[in-house]
Parts: structure tokens; C-alpha cells; sequence
């Protein structure tokens, strides 16, 4: 009975002297913080005032803020300052107040790219290569991009009066234009191209996506169309939710579209489709490169898990994880990672960034961009709805890989060395173009650049600053008039224009027309891309 008493009376002594420990441990954890970050106030105090040179004590917290989340290792969190934060806000959720015009710093001026359409400035008459001469009174010869673009926004219903050089015309063009609220549009354009198929393309994830590519689809239902080529190449994606809202239009109720998975209880979650299928009869070919990245590869692996589309295209970026942004004081924002996120069959396609990558192993595509061999060996497989096996370990990789349209090593190297002229071949391109549109009225898409073209435009480089070897130059003619085309199109008829005329190049585009053309159902799509893979894969 003795052994009965004190045994409780032992375990609660051990327990209070256990507590003790505890809370002085937990004590001696949150002081010996406390005494570090009084540390790190004393050395930032310290050098601002006795370092040898003077400093800015703002620059001193920034730059220790910046080391705190770079010894994350994580490429995706990061410290955004207020100003950053509200351009961050305009891309993902895509409205601001201001004119409507895209602009850069060109020929030591701020110049306009393009007017977006339907906003003030386009309907003003602002035109591409436009230059700023005033803003509200205040002279433009000495701004870059950022100061014009600061004082171009303002809240909707103020006016702004700019003052404009054109080329060709003799004193500055001034106009006055009422601000409005822009919003920047995730799918530029939709288009039916040949018969029953249509293209949309989408280029970013933000909060009006999945509005626009419903309102695009249903206009090109509405033409009748019957397969659809859904373009995310390029697309660096954005919101979680949109990216999930975008794949819901075509999966059953239900089933899963992304699982997210992270340290935080509130950070695990499975995204399932909330509706029906919007198109369940739609063939769907979705095209993706090294450039579809986050919420656009959540929309890919959804489609491929769950055999709703075929991808076609090159192995994507392979951005698998989720950032929170965390609203700090005065206005800067935190952007975290914190969960990592997971397709439908379980794959993470998170890309090893560590991993070192040998561009000369990489092809070099017409449009100046590397094309990377995608080595499946060794990568996680996983199985779709079907049963056809899908990779994880790096990106969304197609079921069928296309290749864009590739130069030689001769023009490969001719197009590094054109590349030494820097941005002023850049400028020199954007110049050219606009001139020409406008001293050829009659252009009409289809057309091609004569060699007496491009030697006019090679004619034109020296005065912008491009010292370019005419070796180079003749080497590289095919990118050079890929460039220029694409330029002169853009200038003429904007980005479905653009689009509409460089389709001559795009083989993957091609690839997934003709794939539609040859079969009525998903199922005999999914048949025929497998069959083209095979054949690939044999002739390799």
C-alpha cells in the first residue's frame, strides 16, 4: 500500500521537476532569439554608423532579409517591397488604373510597343513606336520605363496629357486620355482555324482565366467546333484556384485535379472538379514547352492523369509547389512556399534545380529559345485513368514530344553572334517593322520577306547601335526573317495576327491539327498519339 502512495507522489514530483526543465528550456529558446535578433539590430546600428563608407540602413535590413531566404534554397520564396507586390498584383489578378499602353525603353526613349486594344490610349490613336515626349508636363527625354509607367496609372476617371514623337512627323503629337480600369487578358485571341478546330491560347493563370477561356470556348462552340487546341506553351502560370477552375471546365464532377500537401495543417487539401464536364464531347489537345510552368502544369497533369486531352509539345518547367504571400508591415509582402502540390495520379513534378544543365546538348529552335532533351530514365511512372503510364521527377512530359522548328549549328552559331549586338538589334527589329508596316498599306497576312527585305534591314543596324558581321547575319537569314516576320505582323494586325502568320512554323501546332483531323473521339486520339510515339521512338 506504501508502494501505492508514493509512486503517484514520485511520478508528480518527476513531473513538476520535468515541467521546470521544460519551461526553462522553452524560456531559454525564446530568450536566446531575443538576444540574436538584439544582435543583429547592433551589427546593422554598428555598421550603419562607423563602416568606413556610408550606408543605407535600408539597404542593410534588406539585404539580411534577402540571406534569411536565400538560405531557404528555394528559387520560388522570396521578399517582395511594396512596389514589386503591386506588380505582381496587376499580373495575376489583371486590372489597373491607367491609358492602356505597353511600353519599354527603346532608341534612349520610353516607346510604345502597342497600344492594348479598346483601351483610352488605343482609341486616343497612340500607335506602336510612338515616343514620349511629355507627361503631364514633365519632360520624358531622361525616363525609363518605371517613371513613365508610375506616372501613366492613377485611378480611373483622371486624365493624363502626353505629348508624342512619331516617326515622320516633324513636332510632338499631344493627346489627352481619360484613365480607365484595364484588365489585361489571359486569352488574347480565340480563333477557329480549319474547319471544326479551333485554338485558344492561354498565357497566364490569374483571377479571370478560367472566365475567359469559358467565354472563348463557348464563341468557338457557338461556330461549330469539335476538337480544340489548348495553348499553355509559354504560360508561367499563377493562382492555384484559377488553375484548378481552368480544368474543372473539362472533368466530370469529382474527380481530383490537384493535391497540395505541406507542413501546415491548412496547407493539405485535394481540389476535386466541382461541375460537370462544360465540353464533354470536345476533343482536346493541349500544347505545353519549357515554359509552362505552375498552375498551367496543374491544368496539363489534370487533363493527362484523367486522359481528358493528349499533351503535345516539350517537357515542362516543373513548378510543383505553392506560395502563400504573407502581407508584412508597410506594405511589403512575404511570398513563401509552403506546400508542394501533387497531380491527380500522385506525381510530383517538382524539377530538381540543383541538377546542372548542359545547354550544348540542347537544340536551338527558330525562335531563339533552347529546346531540352527530356531523359526519362530513371523517373517515377504512375498510371492515368486508362492505364497509360505518365512521368513524374521534372515537368509535365507530353505524350507525344515535338520539337519546335530547329537551326543547324551553323546557324546556331551564326545567331550567338548576332545576339553580341544585344538589345539594339532588339530595337532595330521593333524600328524596321513599324516603318515598314506603314510604307506598305497593302500588306496582307501571308506575305514573306524578300532578300532585298532583309537586306534593307541589315542596312538599317548601324544606326541603332547593332554592329553586326554581315557573315552572321546571312548565316542566320532563316531566324533573322522568323524575327522580322513575326515583327512586322505584330505591328500590322496585333497577336492573332502574329499568331496567324508564323502557324507556317509551328510544328507542334501542326502536329496537333492533323492528329485532330484523323479521329472522332478522345479515345482514338489518345490511339493515335500513342501510335505516333511509338513510331518515334523506334526511329530514334
Amino acid at each position: 500500500m506504501r508502494r501505492g502512495i508514493i509512486a503517484p507522489m514520485a511520478v508528480f514530483a518527476f513531473a513538476m521537476m520535468a515541467g521546470g526543465w521544460l519551461l526553462q528550456a522553452g524560456a531559454d529558446r525564446s530568450e536566446n532569439m531575443y538576444v540574436r535578433v538584439r544582435v543583429l539590430q547592433e551589427v546593422v546600428d554598428r555598421v550603419e554608423s562607423s563602416f568606413v563608407d556610408e550606408v543605407d540602413k535600408t539597404k542593410l535590413y534588406t539585404s539580411a532579409i534577402d540571406g534569411l531566404i536565400r538560405d531557404l534554397g528555394d528559387a520560388h520564396s522570396s521578399f517582395l517591397p511594396a512596389d514589386d507586390y503591386e506588380n505582381l498584383r496587376i499580373r495575376t489578378q489583371g486590372d489597373y488604373g491607367g491609358v492602356g499602353l505597353e511600353v519599354v525603353d527603346r532608341n534612349d526613349r520610353v516607346t510604345v510597343v502597342s497600344p492594348i486594344p479598346s483601351t483610352p490610349g488605343a482609341r486616343a490613336g497612340i500607335r506602336a513606336g510612338d515616343q514620349f515626349f511629355e507627361i503631364d508636363g514633365i519632360p520624358a527625354d531622361t525616363m525609363v520605363t518605371d517613371q513613365a509607367v508610375e506616372l501613366l496609372r492613377g485611378r480611373a476617371g483622371t486624365a493624363v496629357t502626353m505629348k508624342m514623337m512619331r516617326p515622320g512627323v516633324e513636332e510632338p503629337i499631344e493627346f489627352s486620355v481619360e484613365r480607365a480600369t484595364i484588365r489585361l487578358l489571359a486569352v488574347p485571341f480565340a480563333v477557329m482555324l480549319e474547319g471544326d478546330i479551333g485554338y485558344v491560347p492561354l498565357q497566364t493563370v490569374r483571377e479571370t482565366s478560367s472566365r475567359e477561356i469559358r467565354a472563348a470556348v463557348d464563341s468557338l462552340r457557338d461556330e461549330g467546333l469539335r476538337g480544340l487546341v489548348l495553348d499553355l506553351r509559354g504560360n508561367p502560370g499563377g493562382l492555384l484556384d484559377e488553375g484548378v477552375a481552368v480544368s474543372d471546365l473539362f472533368l466530370d464532377k469529382g474527380l481530383s485535379i490537384v493535391e497540395t500537401r505541406g507542413r501546415a495543417a491548412n496547407q493539405n487539401d485535394t481540389y476535386s472538379a466541382a461541375t460537370e464536364d462544360r465540353y464533354p464531347e470536345m476533343l482536346i489537345v493541349v500544347l505545353v514547352d519549357g515554359n509552362s510552368a505552375s498552375a498551367s502544369e496543374i491544368i496539363a497533369g489534370a487533363l493527362q492523369d484523367h486522359d481528358r486531352a493528349v499533351v503535345i509539345g516539350e517537357t515542362t518547367y516543373g513548378k510543383g509547389s505553392v506560395q502563400t504571400l504573407f502581407r508584412l508591415t508597410g506594405g511589403d509582402v512575404l511570398r513563401l512556399t509552403t506546400a508542394r502540390w501533387f497531380t491527380p495520379a500522385g506525381r510530383s513534378i517538382t524539377r530538381d534545380e540543383t541538377a546542372e544543365v548542359d545547354p550544348s546538348s540542347a537544340a536551338f529552335s527558330v525562335s531563339g529559345q533552347f529546346v531540352m532533351p527530356t531523359d526519362l530514365t530513371d523517373r517515377p511512372q504512375y498510371k492515368s485513368d486508362a492505364g497509360r503510364t505518365v512521368f513524374g521527377g521534372g515537368g509535365i512530359t507530353p505524350d507525344l514530344f515535338v520539337a519546335p522548328e530547329t537551326l543547324d549549328a551553323t546557324e546556331r552559331n551564326a545567331v550567338f553572334r548576332l545576339y553580341r549586338a544585344g538589345g539594339a538589334f532588339t530595337v532595330a527589329l521593333f524600328n524596321f517593322s513599324v516603318s515598314y508596316v506603314r510604307e506598305h498599306p497593302e500588306l496582307e497576312s501571308g506575305f514573306e520577306l524578300s532578300d532585298s527585305d532583309l537586306e534593307a534591314f541589315f542596312a538599317t543596324l548601324p544606326q541603332f547601335g547593332a554592329n553586326v558581321e554581315r557573315s552572321a547575319f546571312m548565316q542566320g537569314a532563316r531566324f533573322v526573317r522568323y524575327q522580322l516576320e513575326r515583327e512586322v505582323a505584330l505591328q500590322a494586325w496585333g497577336d492573332e495576327g502574329q499568331f496567324l502568320h508564323a502557324q507556317k512554323y509551328d510544328r507542334q501546332l501542326n502536329t496537333a491539327l492533323d492528329m485532330l483531323r484523323r479521329v472522332t473521339t478522345t479515345s482514338e486520339l489518345i490511339d493515335a498519339v500513342i501510335r505516333a510515339e511509338t513510331e518515334q521512338n523506334q526511329n530514334r
